[in-house]
């Protein structure tokens, strides 16, 4: 049986990670979080406070505004430009450009990016904002791969626990008739400490009257973005890839079916018909 004293006291004592600190001690990621959660594992308060003293006297990193140097385009194709850098959307870029409506904006909007003086000036634009963040073309595409193959128990524990019940008004345990308390199980969902996730996949943390919710990066746009891109993918991230596919389709198909038997409010079976939701858009 594992020691989880001494892996507590590793733990708690180092910097390694769950993922590493479960292959050292040949136990299950999930029993070992779940335990960290349930006992309260803390590290050391000291380094933590360091640690946020040296973020804070790191300078922010100034971030330029996009700027338009071709002289060959209109006030409105410049404006299209430095929108399309903003959002890499042509239907909204065009909208914020010409002030037009959605359908007028959603085919001007392509035939803009075929114009050759507007795209070699959004490529020229592109480069420079690639280089002043210092991103290669290879860290955006690991930042989708992130996304899309982000797992939610990377950043919660959740089960059910056992605890002993207790009266509604005292408070005070319930015992059965040899004296032990009475348990019960109950669903439970920890957070895992900031400082053992990766903060930039999630984009909201709440607590609201249902208890905590942890909300991720859109994994849909991230596995959008990646079919585009997918010869430029690992074999092994390939094969990730195509099995996230499976399951957002799966439950995009399953979305479908409760819909329409809501909107029905049949028990016959309804007839879906499952539209490949993966071909390339226009923009």
């Amino acid at each position: 049986m594992p020691n989880w004293e001494e892996i507590r006291k590793e733990w708690e004592s180092s910097k390694i990670t769950f993922k590493d600190l479960a292959e050292k001690h040949n136990v299950k990621l999930g029993t070992l979080k779940s335990r960290r959660s349930r006992e309260k594992w803390s590290r050391d308060a000291t380094d933590k406070k360091d640690a946020t003293q040296n973020k804070k006297m790191q300078p922010k990193k100034e971030i330029k505004e996009p700027v338009v140097k071709s002289d060959k385009l209109t006030e409105k194709q410049r404006l299209f430009c430095i929108y399309y850098i903003k959002y890499f959307n042509a239907t909204k870029a065009y909208q914020k450009a010409y002030e037009c409506a959605y359908s007028t904006a959603r085919v001007e909007g392509s035939r803009h990016l075929a114009n050759p003086n507007i795209n070699a000036e959004i490529d020229r634009m592109k480069a420079e904002q690639t280089n002043d963040l210092k991103l290669g073309v290879r860290d955006i595409l690991q930042k989708y791969i992130d996304i899309a193959f982000a797992d939610i128990t990377d950043y919660v524990v959740f089960g059910n626990r056992e605890l002993p019940m207790r009266d509604q008004h005292t408070g005070e345990i319930l015992t059965d008739e040899s004296g032990e308390p009475i348990m019960d199980y109950i669903s439970h969902v920890d957070l895992i400490d900031s400082d053992e996730v990766d903060g930039t996949i999630i984009t909201e943390v709440k607590q609201g009257r249902d208890g905590v919710s942890v909300k991720l990066a859109d994994k849909m746009r991230a596995l959008e973005m990646l079919s585009k891109y997918f010869d430029l993918l690992s074999n092994s991230d390939k094969e990730r890839f195509q099995l996230e596919k499976l399951k957002a389709e799966t439950a995009k198909a399953n979305a479908e079916v409760k819909k329409i038997e809501k909107e029905n409010k049949t028990d016959a079976p309804p007839e879906i018909t499952i539209v490949d939701a993966w071909t390339d858009n226009d923009e």
